[in-house]
């Protein structure tokens, strides 16, 4: 049976594995049992994918990129070159706790991370958020936030199209793009 996606020669996927159509694996990546890749995603050079670890459709994760068990992208996600998840908040080599301790992360669609930023398991990256580079997540990101510095606070806000917002009277208008945005109390930003 033809495969409908590309695998470098060099990488190695384990059985009980689903790839999308149209999608590629680089150089000197390790694919889990059980993981589930979606369409048209680009795993770039050294990325280690992680046993039952989801990925959407569309997404593009940049070189030297671990999904560890517990995260899940879904699509369009993109993760720059080195950023980091992790899976577990107390690890300790001589107690590991296995599956049953991990907590879960969900990287919402559309979310993009910055090279060597660190996600801190057990959260949720809202839709379109911006996480930039070197920033270290530690609590939840509401959808469209641009999060920066360490620990990470939100910067401003990004529209689905990249560009940063400006809101007024809890209302924006994207001046790239034309799309209108609603900020709540919560400080969550829907499209309008």
């Amino acid at each position: 049976m033809e495969k409908n996606y590309f695998v470098h020669e060099s990488s190695y996927v384990d059985e009980d594995v689903e790839i999308g159509e149209g999608t590629k694996i680089w150089h000197f990546c390790h694919i889990q049992k059980g993981a589930r890749i979606g369409k048209r995603c680009s795993l770039g050079q050294n990325v280690n994918i992680s046993n039952h670890v989801k990925i959407g459709d569309g997404c593009k994760l940049q070189n030297n990129v671990s999904l560890y068990e517990g995260v899940e992208l879904e699509d369009y996600v993109f993760c720059g070159p080195s950023c980091v998840f992790t899976n577990d908040l107390t690890p300790r080599s001589k107690y590991p706790k296995g599956s049953a301790g991990y907590k879960k992360t969900l990287i919402r669609e559309g979310a993009s991370i910055g090279a060597n930023a660190t996600i801190v398991c057990g959260h949720t990256v809202g839709r379109w958020a911006l996480i930039g580079a070197g920033a270290v997540v530690a609590d939840n990101v509401p959808n469209h936030a641009m999060m920066l510095g360490v620990p990470a606070r939100i910067a401003g806000y990004v529209c689905e199209c990249g560009a940063r917002m400006n809101f007024e009277n809890d209302q924006a208008i994207c001046a790239a793009c034309g799309r209108t945005y609603q900020k709540s109390p919560n400080g969550n930003v829907e499209e309008t």
